[in-house]
């Protein structure tokens, strides 16, 4: 049944989600589950199925395969979408679930020191790229995305576009950074000026953008800040360029951290982190860094002053 099914639900899915301005990555991540809770149930198609078999679904998630709070409600999130926008048959109360349990895990953070002598083992671009995710709170897959456009120079400014929750902010632009980004902007101006053949393909452009403005991709403004070496094909089979890829900057970092002394299981978001536990130990003001953080809940961001240690309300210990 799912030879017969799968590919005209799967582009039924595809093109709602992209009507609706979803990342590519949700996307994988939502059909990845759809897929899941299809085979769970033998096969049967989504139609077949109701409130009560993506509550059996969510509870075994929890109970047998014991995954994690933010995994069964991506796993749900994907479901109640596909019902209410794909199937257009929204399900409505699923019932009493069983709840994975949230974790409540304080996160792994670098001292400046730490994080400065990480960085310096890095090479380039991952060496700058680290940077901007320490120097400005940028999540990996945020930093990858840059494109040069996004560089305020004069305002020291970083936009985000379409970062977590598809929302756009602002932050900053870290001036130690200011020259080697300047030197990098102007190396690859002069070669697309010059129409150097790497610059002949277009970038891969967002959504339907490519289409409203097909000469984006090969403007100078639209080039990636980290531009990968190969080129891929997009949605449309259009020969383009992408950014670097998460993947190899992740790589990168664990190697970095494997040949340094750190006792600490660091990753790419661990320089997230720590530029947030920072900027609080410098004193700046929790909702000053909420913003740059780009975070919607307040709570969010003030498990970070649980690192510092800053949540006991003026108490000593009885050693003093």
């Amino acid at each position: 049944m799912e030879t017969s099914t799968k590919p005209r639900l799967q582009e039924q899915f595809r093109t709602v989600m992209r009507l609706h301005h979803y990342s590519i990555r949700t996307e994988k991540s939502y059909w990845y589950w759809i897929r899941y809770f299809i085979r769970f149930h033998q096969l049967r198609h989504p139609l077949e199925l109701g409130a009560a078999e993506v509550n059996a679904f969510l509870t075994w998630l929890a109970v047998e395969r014991q995954v994690a709070a933010a995994t069964q409600n991506l796993a749900l999130n994907a479901l109640v979408f596909l019902y209410a926008k794909v199937l257009q048959q929204p399900l409505g109360q699923v019932g009493e679930v069983v709840r994975a349990k949230r974790s409540a895990r304080i996160p792994c953070v670098l001292t400046h020191e730490e994080a400065t002598a990480l960085i310096s083992r890095l090479r380039q671009p991952h060496q700058l790229l680290a940077s901007l995710m320490y120097g400005a709170g940028l999540r990996v897959v945020e930093a990858a995305r840059l494109r040069i456009k996004d560089m305020d120079f004069d305002r020291q400014v970083i936009t985000i576009h379409d970062g977590k929750g598809a929302k756009d902010r602002t932050t900053l632009l870290p001036a130690p950074l200011i020259t080697p980004l300047l030197e990098r902007r102007e190396r690859m101006f002069r070669a697309w000026k010059q129409q150097d053949r790497f610059y002949h393909a277009p970038v891969s452009l967002p959504f339907a953008l490519r289409r409203k403005y097909p000469n984006a991709g090969r403007s100078f403004e639209w080039q990636w800040l980290f531009p990968s070496t190969g080129l891929c094909t997009d949605e449309d089979g259009q020969i383009v360029r992408h950014h670097l890829h998460v993947s190899a900057i992740q790589k990168a970092v664990r190697h970095a951290v494997r040949q340094s002394n750190l006792r600490k299981s660091a990753s790419c978001h661990t320089f997230r982190h720590s530029f947030a536990t920072e900027l609080l130990r410098r004193g700046s003001d929790i909702r000053t860094v909420q913003t740059l953080l780009g975070h919607a809940d307040i709570r969010t961001t003030q498990i970070y002053t649980h690192v510092l240690g800053q949540g006991f309300a003026g108490v000593v210990s009885p050693l003093g």
